[in-house]
């Protein structure tokens, strides 16, 4: 659980910064458009819908987010962009995930075989780290709540597991369930911090500050690729890794 929300915040803060620089708009709109391919309409497009949650959160403007839809649903024009997984490993022997969408897959791979080998790690092959993570539905509320009232509702929408972590509760869902989840708690006027699916290893690897600091420093080169969308990893951060604001 801490190594993953310790990433989880380190990254949330970043995407804060980055927000003013663009890089999550890039990110956000190859999401909007890949996301569309499997209709255009959120009622019936969960994945769609939370890449409009995404953009509505990064600001994006309407007409932005029409046109990312275009593109992806075929009623706008539309470049061939591609999702594709690479599989590695960190310092420590630790997994990394990172999904990503292109429309240059040359240049995608080149750009993340030099992640890897910057920062003392290795690209791995397909099948090499993937097995090791579950996709899974994540909520974020505030404990601010009432703790009895929001697992009831939870659990009767589907909700899987609720704990309480840094200030907030997570819930954990199956990818199908997680709109059911957040439709429920908005239903009794409880507002979501964040829901997104997301890839959680079952089993951590426990590294030390100089070790987390290497990991981290491939994952935060990782993620500010502009084809990167999303870094995984299996490493159970030090408590003092990325304390620096």
């Amino acid at each position: 659980m801490a190594g993953h929300s310790k990433w989880a915040n380190i990254k949330h803060r970043k995407a804060r910064q980055d927000a003013s620089r663009g890089k999550v708009w890039t990110k956000v709109i190859r999401e909007i458009t890949v996301a569309a391919k499997d209709g255009p309409e959120p009622s019936d497009n969960p994945r769609l819908r939370l890449a409009l949650d995404k953009a509505n959160a990064a600001n994006m403007p309407k007409d932005t987010i029409k046109r990312a839809i275009q593109k992806g649903s075929g009623t706008g024009e539309m470049g061939a962009i591609e999702e594709i997984t690479f599989e590695g490993y960190g310092p420590k022997g630790v997994a990394i995930l990172v999904e990503t969408m292109t429309d240059n897959r040359n240049r995608t791979v080149a750009d993340i075989r030099h992640a890897f080998s910057k920062f003392g790690g290795n690209l791995g092959t397909d099948g090499s780290v993937g097995y090791l993570f579950n996709k899974v539905g994540v909520v974020n509320v505030s404990d601010t709540y009432d703790e009895d009232i929001l697992m009831e509702t939870v659990l009767e929408a589907g909700a899987e597991d609720m704990t309480s972590d840094e200030g907030a509760y997570e819930v954990i869902t199956s990818p199908a369930n997680l709109s059911s989840v957040t439709e429920a708690l908005a239903a009794i006027n409880i507002e979501t911090i964040q829901a997104e699916v997301t890839m959680r290893a079952d089993t951590l690897i426990n590294l030390d500050d100089e070790a987390s600091e290497k990991v981290l420093n491939i994952m935060n080169f990782m993620d500010d690729l502009d084809d990167v969308q999303e870094v995984y990893t299996n490493a159970e951060f030090s408590d003092n890794t990325g304390t620096e604001e």
